[in-house]
Parts: structure tokens; C-alpha cells; sequence
């Protein structure tokens, strides 16, 4: 086992994704069996009750990798050292609210913790930002953060919706999970998103595109279910979820943030995945945006890379060009706002 502790801190700790997050943390599901962990509790004051609840739980459950417990709602005492941080907590969108008033209240949350995680987080901290609007608040973040922390340690979750396109193939195939390699999701995490099967293979080598189309009758049936049922309903898989469970997607959610974590640090293993990241330019992508790419990770220093190369057709780059336009739009908005 590792000697030096691994701290981790999750903003929202009271909340239920960090809820569902830390305990399998603290067994090691993100990190690794070897690998003890700190974790920090980040809340507002009105939700310090729940994460101190939580964290008698933890302590309860005498987790062999959990070295402590801190709970806080002072962003300088929860990124002390951090080495990870999980950014949860983010105002939610409530009825009558315009997009520009969602984003003027997220970087009132996401600035604030950004400049705390400059001034005293680890020189190496990684940072996911799980709380939506998730690409543009990893930019606020990012912005607040620098120029103490490089904008690249800063990343946003769009593996859940990886994860969910890869569930919906693998049941319309009939073939395990892990069977399909080298999806891709492509720019926001919002209805705007691309999941794009065109490079997936399945494990026997076998293209997932000729695999749909063996399976629903030919390419054009393949095409109609590609854009008529798959993409939406990836996208809206949300507010399905709220539908039918009452609910929001908590548990999916913390599952999503420990894969984007993990395969970041230890290595991502076969194939591409998804994750939201610095953009340099690479396929058209304006500098400086948050968007998702087609990533793999050694699990060393330099984290997620994004892979270049891949063919796009004309639909794909449809798609996508429509996707990063709304990254840029609301980029442009937290800039009215004087945030960037």
C-alpha cells in the first residue's frame, strides 16, 4: 500500500452524487486497492448536516484505504493539498430560468472555487467538474484557477454519456458492455451532444456500424435508428430518468465521474473514450474551449490526450460544428458577465 495519502476533495458533499461518490471511493473504486485516501467534504452551511452524517458513516464502515474525514464549507480548508478534486455542487437550472441567469449563478460558485484551488490545491491536482453546466463551469474554474494551475488539469464529465451511448448499443446489439470499443462523444454535455459510433469496433473486430446494420436490416435502417432513436435518446437520457424514477441520475453519475478519474490516473486500457478537455484546436475546435474528444490516458502526469486522426464525414462534422457552437456561445455569455 502507498504510504502518502491521496487527498480528495467533492464540492457538494452533502448532496447525493457525492453521496453515492465517496464510499466507493474510500474502498478504493476510483484510485485503486493500494491507494489510501483523505477526503475532503466541501458544502454550503445550509448543507454541512448531511455531509457530517455522511462522514460518520464512513467512519463506520471502517474502510481499510480511508485515512480521514474532513468536512467543511471554507473552499481554502477543503483544497488544501488537494491532490483530486470532484466538483459536484452547481446551482441547478429551475423553471423560468434563462441560460445566461444559470451561468451568472454557476460562476459565482465555480470562480470562488477555482481561485481556491490556485492558491492551495496540489501542484499536480486534477479537477473534473461534474456540476452542469458542466464544460462551461470547468472554464470558469479553469480561469479562476490561473495562472497557479494550467487550464489543461481542468476536464469535465461527459463519460456518463459515454457510458450511456455504449448501454444503449450493447443492448440493441446483444453483446456485453465491454465488448464495444472506440465510441466517442463529441462536444457539450447538453441535448447538443454527438455520440458517435462510426469508429467503434466490437471485440470480434467487427465495426459497430456493420454490426447495426446486420442487426436492424441494412445501412439505411441503421442510419434512420443512428439519428432517430439513438442520438436523442443518449441525450435526453436524463430527463428520462427524472421521468421515470422521480429522480435525477445519481448513482450513473458518481459511477461515470470514478471511470473519468480512474482511467485518468491509472490508464484508460483499450480503446477511446470520452472526456471534456482543453481544446488546442485539434478538429476545428476553438482554442480554449472545454469540449468532449476522443481520449486514452497512460496514467501518467500528462493525464487524458486527445487522440487526432479520425475521419470525420459530412454528418459528423455537422454535428459537431453545432455542438461547439453552443460552447461557444456560453463561453461568450460567462464573458459578457466579466467572468473570463
Amino acid at each position: 500500500m502507498a504510504s502518502e495519502p491521496t487527498t480528495v476533495t467533492i464540492t457538494g458533499g452533502g448532496g447525493q452524487i457525492g453521496y453515492a461518490l465517496m464510499f466507493r471511493i474510500a474502498a478504493g473504486d476510483m484510485l485503486g486497492a493500494d491507494r489510501p485516501v483523505r477526503l475532503r467534504l466541501l458544502e454550503i452551511p445550509q448543507g454541512m448536516r448531511a455531509a457530517e452524517g455522511a462522514a460518520l458513516e464512513l467512519q463506520d464502515c471502517a474502510f481499510p484505504l480511508l485515512v480521514d474525514v474532513d468536512v467543511t464549507d471554507d473552499p481554502l480548508t477543503a483544497f488544501n493539498g488537494t491532490r483530486i478534486a470532484l466538483l459536484v455542487g452547481a446551482r441547478p437550472r429551475t423553471a423560468g430560468m434563462e441560460r445566461g441567469d444559470l451561468l451568472a449563478a454557476n460562476a459565482g460558485i465555480f470562480g470562488p472555487q477555482g481561485k481556491a484551488i490556485g492558491a492551495v490545491a496540489d501542484e499536480d491536482v486534477r479537477v473534473v467538474v461534474v456540476g452542469n453546466p458542466a464544460n462551461t463551469n470547468a472554464l470558469i474554474a479553469a480561469a479562476s484557477a490561473a495562472p497557479d494551475v494550467p487550464a489543461d488539469r481542468f476536464s469535465a464529465l461527459t463519460r456518463l454519456d459515454h457510458n450511456r451511448a455504449v448501454g444503449q448499443l450493447a443492448e440493441t446489439l446483444q453483446v456485453a458492455a465491454d465488448e464495444i470499443a472506440d465510441l466517442v462523444v463529441w462536444g457539450n454535455h447538453s441535448a447538443t451532444q454527438f455520440p458517435d459510433v462510426s469508429h467503434a469496433i466490437l471485440a470480434d473486430g467487427m465495426p459497430v456500424p456493420d454490426a447495426l446494420a446486420e442487426r436492424l436490416g441494412g445501412r439505411e435502417q441503421a442510419t434512420a435508428w443512428l439519428d432517430d432513436v439513438f442520438i436523442p435518446r443518449v441525450a435526453k437520457r436524463g430527463a428520462e430518468i427524472i421521468e421515470v424514477r422521480g429522480s435525477s441520475s445519481v448513482a450513473s453519475a458518481a459511477n461515470a465521474a470514478i471511470d473519468h478519474v480512474r482511467d485518468e490516473q491509472l490508464g484508460s486500457g483499450r480503446g477511446l473514450t470520452s472526456a471534456a478537455v482543453l481544446s488546442r484546436g485539434e478538429y476545428g475546435v476553438p482554442e480554449g474551449l472545454v469540449c468532449s474528444f476522443p481520449v486514452t490516458s497512460r496514467g501518467d502526469r500528462a493525464g487524458y490526450r486527445i487522440v487526432e486522426g479520425l475521419d470525420l464525414d459530412d454528418r459528423a462534422r455537422g454535428r459537431i460544428d453545432a455542438s461547439v457552437a453552443e460552447l461557444v456561445a456560453e463561453r461568450d455569455a460567462v464573458r459578457d458577465l466579466g467572468v473570463l
